[in-house]
């Protein structure tokens, strides 16, 4: 690339090689094309701080050129009212209630943690539902997690598909008593910021990719036996004023570092600062 005079700028996503749905022989390719990608670029973007730190120790060898640059998110709040005729058909359709609910967003894979969110929830005394917004139509995961959590025989476990409306699945998010996230694989996720920038509470899993985004803006668990479980049980009995305490810190963490507008005035510089 060097001898035409390119420029190779790469964005990671990730650690694929450790993603549940590759073969071994897969996650042996994913690896060593990660080897050759931080061999061969210019300038590696990473959209986690945790990843860039991953890339420098363990690459250190090609003395890796790296920059942060996270995802965005929009802080507006929906358009939708709360007695919209569109939401409120949706809640029915579900038997769902607005602000009875725990919510989750997100791709219907193993490393995003679904058995322990819903076996956890499971165990724990709360009387909301966990509404999981995923595509599980013809998933193998599916079926092997019905079978190893029985999760049907509890009727506060409701998959209810997908919403791809953007002002719906907003207001979704807000009206959601809290929000979970198991994501342990990747970097700054996209829905993860979404649910800060809009759900008041939320409850994530306790790894770097998801600290560095939220800080003190969420609480955080691990996957201990009763740990979410207990977790959940004390958060039915927050008091509203620690819950806006962390929905102000949440969105106060988002407004700061994953706005939009700072995303694309990062990029911006990036590649004008390559125009010499």
């Amino acid at each position: 690339m060097k001898k035409y005079g390119i420029k190779l700028y790469v964005n990671p996503d990730g650690h694929e090689w450790l993603r549940s749905k590759w073969s071994a022989p897969v996650k042996k390719y994913w690896k060593i094309s990660e080897r050759l990608m931080i061999k061969l670029a210019d300038l590696v973007i990473c959209d986690s701080k945790n990843i860039e730190k991953y890339i420098i120790e363990n690459y250190s060898k090609y003395n890796p050129k790296t920059t942060f640059i996270a995802y965005g998110a929009d802080l507006e709040k929906s358009k939708l009212s709360d007695d919209d005729k569109q939401l409120n058909d949706w809640y029915k359709s579900k038997n769902v209630k607005s602000h009875k609910y725990y919510l989750i967003v997100g791709r219907f894979v193993p490393e995003n943690n679904y058995k322990t969110m819903i076996s956890e929830f499971m165990k724990s005394s709360t009387d909301k539902d966990l509404v999981l917004v995923t595509n599980v139509e013809k998933n193998n995961f599916y079926e092997q997690l019905r079978k190893e959590t029985e999760f049907e025989k509890d009727k506060r476990i409701k998959f209810v598909g997908t919403v791809y409306e953007k002002e719906l699945i907003k207001k979704i998010r807000e009206n959601a008593y809290g929000y979970l996230h198991g994501h342990s694989v990747g970097g700054t996720n996209p829905s993860l910021i979404e649910a800060l920038a809009t759900t008041d509470l939320n409850l994530l899993y306790d790894v770097g990719f998801n600290k560095e985004v939220a800080e003190e803006g969420a609480l955080y668990w691990n996957l201990e036996n009763m740990n979410l479980a207990n977790l959940i049980n004390e958060c039915d009995k927050l008091e509203h004023s620690k819950i806006n305490e962390l929905s102000k810190l949440a969105k106060e963490r988002i407004k700061k570092e994953y706005t939009w507008e700072k995303i694309v005035c990062l990029y911006e510089n990036v590649f004008g600062s390559k125009k010499e």
